[in-house]
């Protein structure tokens, strides 16, 4: 199984993180805490989405099912071109960098896959999703817009060979301090779980991937 470190927090301002990840990123910093702090400029009205700014990522449609299993989290994601990845994970629930152990799989045929699963596992349930994919270093940067729920922050830290749990867990902390992200908007769990305890999982998991709707 591969391993990275993972942090998930609330959006209050999504502009303003953006702005502030894409100064990081033309300091040409190989990932946080460069000593060097960015220029952090709240959103005007009118304000062009950031998805059309020039340089300001990859913007991915996704469509995560969840199946019933005994341990971890299994999910088929599935993105507007037909493609699709089983993805398993075990990750402590609880606020905060943490290390994540995950394994996937890539299938031409998420459809059927996901038929197979959902009769032989069950349906959990299911979150769409718009993301806004950038990289810093060995930090991937997810800026999602998550249907039912909002905007949200996700950091993930790839951890290299020998690289241990703390320095991944500091590379997690200096970042999410330079983007300007407060402990007190830092979540446990998965966006499934937020989604459960609102009353909505989602559906059976059967309907397309997501269009760009707005959560």
């Amino acid at each position: 199984m591969r391993r990275n470190v993972e942090v998930k927090a609330r959006l209050r301002e999504r502009e303003a993180v953006l702005r502030a990840a894409l100064a990081l990123r033309a300091l040409g910093a190989d990932g946080p805490g460069t000593g060097q702090e960015p220029t952090r400029e709240r959103p005007g009205a009118g304000q062009e989405p950031p998805q059309q700014w020039p340089g300001a990522g990859q913007v991915l449609l996704q469509t995560d099912t969840f199946f019933r299993v005994p341990r971890g989290r299994l999910k088929l994601r599935r993105t507007p071109d037909g493609r699709g990845e089983l993805i398993f994970y075990e990750r402590p629930d609880r606020a905060g960098p943490k290390v994540s152990l995950f394994s996937t799989s890539p299938t031409a045929d998420p459809e059927g896959l996901q038929a197979v699963l959902s009769q032989s596992l069950g349906v959990l349930g299911t979150v769409r999703k718009e993301r806004l994919l950038l990289l810093l270093g060995q930090t991937r940067l997810h800026l999602d817009r998550v249907q039912g729920l909002g905007d949200f922050l996700e950091l993930e830290v790839v951890l290299r060979p020998g690289q241990s749990e703390r320095d991944g867990q500091r590379l997690a902390r200096d970042l999410l301090r330079d983007l300007g992200v407060a402990d007190s908007d830092l979540v446990p769990g998965a966006y499934l779980d937020l989604l459960l305890a609102r009353g909505h999982g989602g559906d059976s998991g059967d309907s397309a991937p997501c269009q760009g709707q707005q959560g």
